[in-house]
């Protein structure tokens, strides 16, 4: 995936409060993996002192805990993240902003592809996994089983037992199971994948025949464990 595809937008919407007192100023925090700045303080701008009876910017807790889960998805994802407070940007700016047109609810987190979450609500793992497809870090391969009638549940619990296994499906035509498998990267290739099927499953006496797909490149939606 382009580098480019790789950038996410994060609108948030800060309180504003006049305070009454003189607070000195403090440098946000910077996210050294995405160059961002960190959740809570990024969306507040560059630090200046206030004086008496001047406005304060504050992210809401609920605001503040869904951009540190974007920053922490986006890290773990290989997505670098900008954060924009629509409360220090200009009026003008934020009216033809195309992004924000029809927004009702902050935050709201634009992906390069142009999908979005609004609302709180919305910042789930799975959500945010969903927005932020990835490469897989792992080998992937599938295989189907074709197995002489006998005890499926021991068959099972064989196939089960296997760390490299993380998915069963029992199916119905050709062929009578479809497995998962998984492989750290860097430890496993085709070869080593066939090899596993062909040593390890294929041991098993109940199993007649294997066919093996192992993809060339593989992307993820779901939340990486």
């Amino acid at each position: 995936m382009p580098e480019e595809s790789r950038e996410l937008t994060l609108y948030v919407q800060s309180k504003k409060a006049v305070t009454t007192f003189y607070r000195a100023p403090v440098a946000p925090a910077v996210s050294a993996a995405s160059g961002a700045l960190a959740p809570g303080t990024a969306a507040i701008g560059p630090p200046e002192p206030t004086a008496v009876g001047e406005p304060v910017y504050f992210l809401s807790d609920e605001q503040a805990r869904c951009a540190a889960m974007v920053e922490e998805i986006a890290k773990k994802r290989g997505y670098t993240l900008s954060v924009v407070d629509i409360e220090k940007v200009g009026r003008l700016e934020r009216i033809i902003t195309e992004h924000l047109r029809g927004v009702q609810k902050f935050p709201v987190l634009i992906s390069p592809l142009g999908g979005r979450l609004e609302g709180t609500e919305q910042f789930t793992e799975e959500e945010l996994a969903e927005l932020m497809p990835t490469d897989l870090k792992s080998v992937r391969a599938f295989s189907y089983l074709k197995v002489r009638g006998g005890d499926l549940d021991r068959i099972r619990r064989l196939l089960e037992t296997l760390p490299e296994v993380k998915e069963l499906h029992f199916l119905t035509g050709d062929w009578d199971i479809l497995v998962v498998l998984d492989f750290e990267t860097g430890t496993s290739n085709k070869r080593r994948v066939l090899d596993f099927v062909t040593e390890r499953i294929r041991g098993i006496p109940e199993i007649l025949d294997t066919s093996t797909v192992v993809p060339e490149y593989s992307l993820t939606k779901f939340p990486i464990v």
